[in-house]
C-alpha cells in the first residue's frame, strides 16, 4: 500500500506553548526521504498551546494536522488520537519539551526502516529527569518485566518509533484506559532498541505528576494482567494455610492445657490482618469490576473537537460527525470500516473557508 509519507511524527502537546515551537521548526527542517507529515494533538492543555500549534500548522511547510481533543485524557489516549490520524509508513511519538533532540528522529526513523522492525525503543546513556521521575521510570519498567510480555531489559520510551502495520492495529483498540506499551508487545515481538541522545529540560517542569504516575501504573496493572487477582488469589490461600496452623496450634495447646488465658490482643490483631488483606482483594477487584463497567458503558477513549488541516493555502477545520472514525473513540462503526480520518476526506470534501463546518455522516464514512 502506497502511503502519502514515509514519516509521521506525533506529538502529544499539553503545557507545551514555550516549546513546540522550536520543535515544530526542527522537525520541518529535517530532510526525509519520501516526505514527512507532522500531527500535533492539543490534549486539552490550559495554557496557550492550542493558539501556538494552530498558528504554526497554518505556516507553509512540512504539513501539519492538529488534532484538538475535547478534553485532557492524558498522555497515551492523545498518543492513540495522533496515531489515528497518522499518514506515514512508520511513526515516531515524542513529547513536545524538547529532552529528546529532534535530530534524533532522523536517525531513529532509518534505524527502524533500515532492519525491519515493527517498533524500536530508544534509551539512554544518561536520563536528564528528577531524581523521583528516574526513580518512577525504574519501578515501571520492573513492573513492564513482569506483568505485560516485554523484552526483559528493554527500557520503555514515549521516543519510539512504529511501524504502519502496528500503527494500523494499536488504532483498532477502543478501551477507555490504552496503555500503548502494553498493546504493543500483545502484537508484536519484532522490537529494537537505539541509544539516543537525553537532554535537560529547558524550562517548565514534567507534566508527570505523581497521580499521573500512578494513573499509568494501574493501567499497565488492571488492563494488561491479571496477575494483581492471582496475587490476590496467592495471598488468600497463604492466609488460609496460615490460619489452619494456627488453629491446629490452638487446638493442641487447648488438649495440653486445662488453664488456657483468653488471648484478646493476638485475636484482634488476627482479625485485623485478615480484614485488611481481605478489603485489598476487594478492592482490586472491585477497580477490575469498575474498569469493565465504565467500557462496557463506552467511556470514551478519547473524543475529537476539530481537526486542522493546511489546504490551498488556508488553515481550515474539519469538525467530525459524531460517531464517525474521526470523532474518537468507540466509534459507532466497525473496526473492519475504519480508515484514517484525513485520508477520508477529498479536498473537494472540506470547506473552503476557515469556520469549522459538520461533516455529514456519509461523508465520515467513506
Amino acid at each position: 500500500m502506497k502511503r502519502p509519507f514515509a514519516l509521521s511524527v506525533v506529538v502529544p502537546v499539553y503545557n507545551g506553548a514555550s516549546s513546540v515551537g522550536e520543535l515544530v521548526v526542527a522537525l520541518r527542517a529535517l530532510d526525509i526521504a519520501g516526505g514527512l507529515e507532522i500531527v500535533l494533538v492539543n490534549d486539552g492543555s490550559p495554557d496557550n498551546s492550542f493558539e501556538v500549534c494552530r498558528e504554526l500548522a497554518a505556516r507553509p511547510g512540512a504539513p501539519i494536522t492538529l488534532v484538538d481533543l475535547s478534553r485532557n485524557y492524558g498522555e497515551h489516549n492523545a498518543v492513540m488520537a495522533g496515531l489515528a490520524h497518522a499518514r506515514g509508513d512508520y511513526t515516531i511519538t515524542m513529547d513536545d519539551d524538547l529532552q529528546n533532540p529532534p535530530e534524533e528522529v532522523r536517525r531513529l526513523f532509518e534505524y527502524t526502516r533500515d532492519n525491519g522492525h515493527d517498533v524500536v525503543y530508544t534509551h539512554y546513556a544518561t536520563k536528564q529527569h528528577a531524581a523521583w521521575r528516574n526513580i518512577g521510570s525504574r519501578f515501571t519498567n520492573w513492573c513492564a518485566d513482569r506483568l505485560i510480555e516485554k523484552p526483559h531489559g528493554l527500557y520503555l520510551s514515549s521516543f519510539r518509533c512504529i511501524s504502519a502495520f502496528l500503527r494500523e492495529r494499536l488504532v483498532s483498540y477502543d478501551g477507555p484506559y490504552p496503555y500503548v506499551d502494553g498493546l504493543i508487545f500483545q502484537i508484536t515481538e519484532n522490537v529494537g532498541r537505539l541509544q539516543v541522545l537525553h537532554l535537560p529540560r529547558i524550562e517548565g517542569r514534567s507534566n508527570y505528576t505523581l497521580r499521573r504516575l500512578v494513573r499509568l501504573w494501574l493501567s499497565m496493572f488492571l488492563n494488561f494482567s491479571v496477575l494483581p487477582l492471582r496475587a490476590a488469589s496467592i495471598s488468600g490461600m497463604v492466609l488460609s494455610g496460615v490460619g489452619l496452623l494456627g488453629f491446629i496450634a490452638v487446638l493442641i495447646e487447648a488438649l495440653v492445657k486445662n488453664d488456657l488465658p483468653t488471648g484478646w490482643a493476638s485475636v484482634m490483631s488476627a482479625v485485623v490482618l485478615l480484614a485488611g488483606v481481605q478489603l485489598m482483594i476487594l478492592g482490586v477487584m472491585g477497580e477490575y469490576l469498575g474498569r469493565m463497567f465504565l467500557t462496557a458503558n463506552r467511556k470514551p477513549q478519547y473524543m475529537v473537537r476539530r481537526i486542522y488541516v493546511r489546504e490551498g493555502g488556508a488553515l481550515v477545520a474539519h469538525e467530525p460527525a459524531a460517531g464517525s472514525a474521526a470523532a474518537g473513540r468507540p466509534y459507532a462503526g466497525s473496526d473492519r470500516e475504519h480508515v484514517s480520518p484525513v485520508d477520508a476526506r477529498s479536498p473537494s470534501a472540506l470547506p473552503a473557508v476557515a469556520p469549522p463546518r459538520r461533516d455529514t455522516p456519509d461523508r465520515a464514512a467513506e
